[in-house]
């Protein structure tokens, strides 16, 4: 079973990962140090809000989250295609219109989809309306010669 381009896969998501962890731990130190600097140059006749910056606090905090969730929920989608793509070898797949047919030999995994190829060498983009068959339709001839 060949399943091409897995570590390219896991390598860009770890990639993006830590670029976004990078940027929220970024953006969270800025916020704290304007934070300090707001807090040291405030007007003492006219202090700022405790409850106005911990609602700020929280908003980024949740902004922060959000990364997060998004980062975990990008590496789930990945090994999702992985998944899927290793199931599709050794099946006989059509394409969407119809002019590719064949077994599947291996399968590429790329951010934004799956390309099958067939042993012929034909490539067949993995999207809705392709067929996907245990094997190959057996070809019946009409017996309609009277």
């Amino acid at each position: 079973m060949a399943v091409d381009a897995t570590s390219s896969v896991s390598n860009s998501t770890t990639s993006s990962t830590n670029s976004a962890q990078k940027k929220a731990t970024l953006n969270y130190d800025n916020f704290l140090q304007l934070l300090i600097a707001q807090m040291k140059n405030q007007d003492p006749t006219d202090p700022m809000d405790a409850s106005e910056q911990m609602s700020q606090l929280a908003s980024f905090s949740q902004v922060e989250q959000t990364i997060q969730t998004n980062t975990k929920l990008d590496t789930l989608l990945a090994s999702s295609s992985l998944t899927q793509a290793s199931s599709y070898v050794g099946k006989y797949m059509e394409s969407a219109d119809g002019t590719v047919k064949g077994t599947v030999e291996s399968v590429k995994v790329y951010s934004d989809g799956i390309i099958a190829t067939t042993t012929d060498g034909g490539k067949i983009l993995v999207q809705a309306g392709i067929t996907v068959a245990d094997k190959a339709p057996t070809k019946t001839s009409d017996s309609s010669d009277t």
